[in-house]
């Protein structure tokens, strides 16, 4: 018998890749916080000497959910009224709350409270986007989570820099610092092309050739974003991109809801690849991307829930659902977005966005043991040829039992075992309270 740390059974296994698979009663194999094996329980059981063995008789296991764009400090945001166009909502309620009180705290206390409330919801795996990046990159060593972390680039002044010399000075520095770190992984993060100049892309760029970095930042969000565009540059922000040599893999485009049939074009000639935030895009009003049309062309798709001012609780299952019936209600075909499809965005779509599927975002043996129990006990229409559907459209993050992250079970029956979730909503609670915006929920 061959000793591993660990064996979790379940009624089914939805490894991703294969591309619509769907086991009954297979397990998984850990050992040394990497899949050793995806097979039959008895086999399992006939092979591995486990350390530690789980049955998760009624359940679903597959890979953690990979949240591909969020702001996470702004959890403690969450107060902040919504009201107009994104833009506005900027301008008169974020941005002025953050230049009051944005500090290495607020983003450690805040993206402690979203990383609580996303394990809970089964993501494993996120992308973050905010100031003080060194206090994120420190948490995901501390708490031992896959976390992609933007380096910011602006020109205007923040409690972080002073300008884009030292937003891209101290990037490349964390870059430096972080090269073989084996959570956090760096990635550079203009809010959005009408933040930055064309001399501060052109420097970005040459630094991202340099170092081999990813580019992630706000793209098409919005008409008005496109219009203005048009009106400064005389082409639309993904042609000045182009123009630019941002445009490539590696490169993340997050919304992208105003497209045309050559912004189309242009996305899967580059091979960039495409973050859908569903819901933050309707709160705001802000369109509606036409991820059918980008997937038919061949980009890849990954699901982001963008900052909690916007969605509230992270909840990359929600967005998934809302993906489908979106596509499903504006293309008139009710199979536009199938549910294979849905859940490969929430998963390995976000990984392979992120440069992280050779880690994460699908059951393989040799990857990360990155993997989620959901409970469908309730869900009387679960069978193997349904699967898919009845987790798309019947369960949800309530019913995510348990969460591995490299074979370490950080949420056991529903309860967040690596923080302490009384004392992490007290100190929410108290920067809420110092905001103005109400009493924690």
């Amino acid at each position: 018998m061959q000793p591993v740390d660990l064996l979790v059974h379940a009624r089914w296994v939805l490894p991703i890749e294969p591309a619509g698979a769907v086991l009954p009663g297979y397990g998984i194999a850990v050992d040394g916080g990497r899949i050793v094996a995806i097979s039959p329980s008895a086999s399992l059981r006939e092979v591995y000497a486990p350390t530690t063995e789980v049955t998760c008789g009624s359940h679903a296991l597959l890979p953690g959910f990979v949240n591909a764009h969020n702001h996470a400090a702004m959890s403690l945001l969450q107060g902040a009224p919504l009201r107009g166009s994104v833009q506005q909502w900027l301008r008169e309620s974020i941005w002025p709350l953050e230049n009051r009180w944005v500090s290495a705290e607020f983003v450690r206390v805040g993206t402690q409270l979203a990383i609580g409330q996303m394990l809970r919801a089964g993501i494993t795996t996120f992308a973050d986007m905010y100031l003080f990046p060194e206090e994120v990159a420190r948490l995901a060593s501390e708490l031992r989570l896959r976390i992609a972390v933007g380096l910011p680039v602006a020109e205007a002044r923040t409690a972080w820099a002073e300008n884009a010399d030292e937003y891209l000075d101290k990037g490349a520095a964390l870059w430096d610092a972080h090269r073989s770190d084996p959570w956090a992984s760096l990635y550079f993060a203009p809010h959005a092309p009408y933040s930055v100049s064309d001399s501060t892309l052109g420097r970005l760029r040459r630094i991202a050739d340099q170092l081999d970095a990813p580019i992630a930042m706000h793209l098409h969000e919005t008409t008005a974003e496109v219009r203005e565009s048009l009106a400064a540059h005389g082409v639309r922000p993904l042609a000045r991109l182009a123009q630019l040599g941002l445009l490539r893999p590696g490169f993340s485009a997050i919304h992208l809801n105003d497209l045309d049939a050559t912004d189309l074009d242009l996305c899967a000639r580059s091979g960039l690849a495409a973050v859908h935030c569903p819901q933050s895009n309707l709160r705001h009003g802000s369109g509606v991307s036409p991820i059918a049309e980008l997937l038919s062309r061949g980009v890849n798709v990954a699901l982001g829930t963008d900052g909690p001012a916007s969605c509230g609780t992270p909840d990359v299952l929600g967005e998934a659902r809302l993906a489908a019936l979106l596509a499903a209600g504006l293309s008139g075909q009710p199979d536009r977005l199938d549910a294979h499809a849905a859940l490969r965005m929430a998963t390995l779509g976000g990984a392979l966005a992120l440069g992280l599927d050779a880690q994460t975002g699908s059951l393989v043996a040799g990857k990360s043991a990155d993997f989620i129990a959901v409970d469908l006990s309730q869900m009387i229409g679960a069978g193997t040829h349904r699967l898919a559907e009845a987790l798309l459209q019947d369960a949800t993050r309530a019913d995510v039992s348990d969460v591995w992250v490299a074979g370490r079970r950080v949420v056991f029956d529903q309860e967040l075992q690596i923080m302490d979730l009384a004392e992490l909503h007290e100190r929410a609670r108290q920067w809420i309270a110092r905001l103005g915006l109400g009493a924690a929920a």
